[in-house]
């Protein structure tokens, strides 16, 4: 080596260098790659993304060349600056040799090369699997090797390199990924993605139509009694009871009901044209719910208690609103905006579509209602006048009843942090 001129030299260390930063990119740009977009470029015939899986196949060995030729350029580079220190500088350039050769070593073949692999993957990892896959072959015994002898020494110390779940989201995991696709994912598509995400987190009675909102029958009552609730029903099924709600035995469509007879045959003949009501318990996953719609012709379901009694209703309609978004044009009729900014509340209104129209936070892990979440903070039925703060956000009462709260406003332009409102 002392016989070549100092310029080969040079363009050596230089090369060495080059390639330095090439397994360093390699490196970081196949651990960065997005194992599910790597898939399914694989799956739509993508060359480079073919030998990117193969090699991602076994990680140990890809590693294990990798590192192999990082430090063998590494060392070899470091052998001839030592070279040609001696040669222009004598044994004193060594030390700053070594010095040099380090920072450049890290600013040329670790740092930028990682940096520009970390920024853009594909763009590296995808050419660079081609040569990957060739050295692979070509060093592939002494890559065996070195990954058993690292792979045992992790044996010892009884870490598991088998059966990782790396490749797997959790639902919640999956849930983040759709929100934050940005404009990958059409908005309306992505409410639709989370919504059937969801499912499983939320049972029947968070969505139910209360019991003292059911619109049902009651064929006790007088025939003209029953004729005008079925003229001005809102619904298409209704259900059907005698005497009281939690005897329910049928679902009557209003179709049927076209021609009544207007006497006291009557009854006999909506319980003869009714179908089966069906019961779901409270507490019903409603991913379990949506399986029981589609085993099952009915397309309305009781909720109840574990004594049986009614707690509210749940129609397909209902379900399919938490997937899809509301079917009404009016999804938001119990809640009416202020000149002010406030808003003035029914107190039977849904938490759930409250905070889903409104962009709100009202806590929704108890009660169903705006109603029952002020009672069960106030603990009693107020007083109109009555002002409380529940997450931040303060209530009025505006009126009530002996049931409970009718109307409240809400301004959420006067909204504290949770964390504010428990330190003072």
């Amino acid at each position: 080596m002392s016989q070549v001129p100092l310029g080969i030299l040079f363009g050596i260390l230089i090369l060495l260098i080059l390639i330095s930063g090439f397994f360093s990119s390699s490196e970081t740009s196949m651990m960065a790659l997005s194992r599910y977009r790597l898939r399914h470029l694989a799956q739509k015939g993508h060359r480079g993304a073919i030998k990117a899986s193969e090699l991602l196949e076994q990680p140990d060995r890809l590693l294990g060349l990798i590192l192999l030729g990082n430090n063998l350029v590494n060392i070899a580079a470091a052998s001839l600056a030592t070279l040609i220190a001696l040669r222009t500088l004598g044994e004193a350039g060594v030390a700053l040799a070594a010095g040099l050769l380090t920072l450049v070593i890290l600013i040329f073949a670790e740092v930028a090369p990682k940096t520009l692999a970390a920024l853009h993957p594909e763009r590296i990892a995808f050419p660079a699997a081609w040569v990957l896959t060739v050295l692979m072959a070509i060093f592939r015994p002494l890559v065996i090797a070195i990954a058993m002898m690292a792979n045992g020494l992790l044996w010892l110390l009884r870490i598991k390199i088998h059966g990782s779940d790396r490749d797997t989201l959790s639902r919640d995991e999956l849930r983040t990924l759709v929100s934050e696709a940005g404009a990958l994912i059409p908005l309306s598509h992505k409410q639709m993605l989370i919504g059937i995400l969801d499912l499983e987190k939320m049972a029947v009675d968070d969505i139910m139509i209360p019991r003292d909102e059911i619109e049902a029958i009651d064929l006790d009552e007088s025939p003209p009694e029953i004729l005008e609730k079925i003229h001005q029903a809102e619904h298409t099924r209704i259900p059907l009871y005698r005497g009281n709600i939690n005897e329910i035995f049928g679902v009557l469509h209003i179709k049927r009901a076209i021609a009544a007879p207007n006497d006291d045959s009557l009854p006999a003949w909506l319980e003869e044209r009714a179908n089966e009501a069906s019961f779901a318990p409270v507490g019903t996953p409603l991913g379990v719910q949506l399986r029981n719609f589609q085993r099952s012709r009915n397309h309305l379901w009781l909720i109840v208690d574990e004594l049986g009694d009614i707690e509210g209703l749940l129609t397909i309609e209902d379900l399919l609103e938490e997937i899809v978004g509301e079917f009404s044009t009016d999804p938001m009729k119990d809640v009416r905006v202020e000149a002010d900014g406030s808003y003035l509340v029914d107190g039977l209104a849904n938490l759930r579509d409250i905070n889903r129209e409104m962009q709100w936070e009202l806590p929704t892990d108890g009660p169903k209602t705006v109603n029952g979440l002020l009672l069960e903070h106030l603990e009693t039925i107020p007083e109109p006048g009555t002002s409380i703060m529940i997450a931040g956000y303060p209530f009025d009462i505006i009126k009530t009843t002996s049931k409970g709260v009718r109307l409240a406003r809400i301004n959420p332009a006067r909204r504290q942090k949770p964390e504010a409102v428990e330190g003072t």
